[in-house]
């Protein structure tokens, strides 16, 4: 169980090392038939499903395990990464992602997303660097003087949706919405308790860096409003 890598990995092997010769001794055959199948795909195809049978046999059994259930979304995620990107693989084909969005097994991945996000949450803005630019000592970059805690915020929400980007219905689409927007607000009202605290110099450096922070967060989910 806790090596789903195993298996993702022997199958993304399967199909890399068979291509050939289904494309070259396969593909004519079923090209002289007239067949409108392609081998390759087929081949995928059945093995993807051998994929979908062991993860609906596992993942009831780790269901409870944080730590397994966020290790296995990771390798399946990966897994449909490079199946998509390196194999072709369709996306009107059966994927793991029809797994991931059955009903348990998907508010479980949103809970634990949600708990991951927010122990991220804590430690950025914990951490001594929180409201010092990374860019701090290259003018040309660091324009909007945006502080550490920020940029960090931004990328765990870019990094959020690239997760679940691929999910197969716009209604699963939307609940991880719902989260990154629950996330955004519970960032606001952190930035407020801080702003608070330093009201007593509202010119000082830390009150500045959290209007820089404000600023970028507002111009970067500006930015993305174009994204559907």
């Amino acid at each position: 169980l806790n090596k789903p890598e195993w298996y993702l990995t022997q199958v993304l092997m399967w199909i890399g090392n068979h291509s050939k010769f289904l494309d070259d001794k396969i593909q004519p055959i079923l090209d002289k038939a007239g067949s409108p199948v392609n081998a390759g795909l087929e081949f995928s195809r059945a093995l993807v499903m051998l994929i979908l049978e062991k993860l609906a046999a596992d993942i009831p059994c780790l269901l409870y395990d944080d730590t397994l259930f966020c290790h296995l979304v990771d390798e399946v995620l990966l897994f449909e990464r490079e199946l998509y990107s390196v194999h072709g693989y369709l996306s009107s084909f059966p994927s793991c992602m029809h797994i991931l969005s059955e009903e348990s097994c998907f508010q479980r991945w949103l809970t634990v997303e949600k708990k991951f996000a927010l122990q991220k949450m804590d430690s950025m803005l914990s951490s001594e660097d929180a409201w010092i630019s990374q860019y701090k000592d290259i003018t040309d970059v660091d324009e909007m003087k945006v502080p550490d805690c920020a940029e960090t915020f931004m990328t765990l929400l870019l990094v959020i949706t690239d997760r679940y980007k691929n999910l197969p219905t716009a209604s699963r689409k939307l609940q991880f919405l719902g989260l990154q927007k629950e996330l955004v607000d519970d960032f606001r009202i952190r930035l407020t308790q801080v702003m608070k605290e330093e009201t007593r110099a509202s010119l000082g450096f830390r009150y500045c860096a959290i209007l820089n922070a404000v600023n970028y967060i507002a111009t970067v989910l500006a930015d993305w409003a174009d994204n559907v």
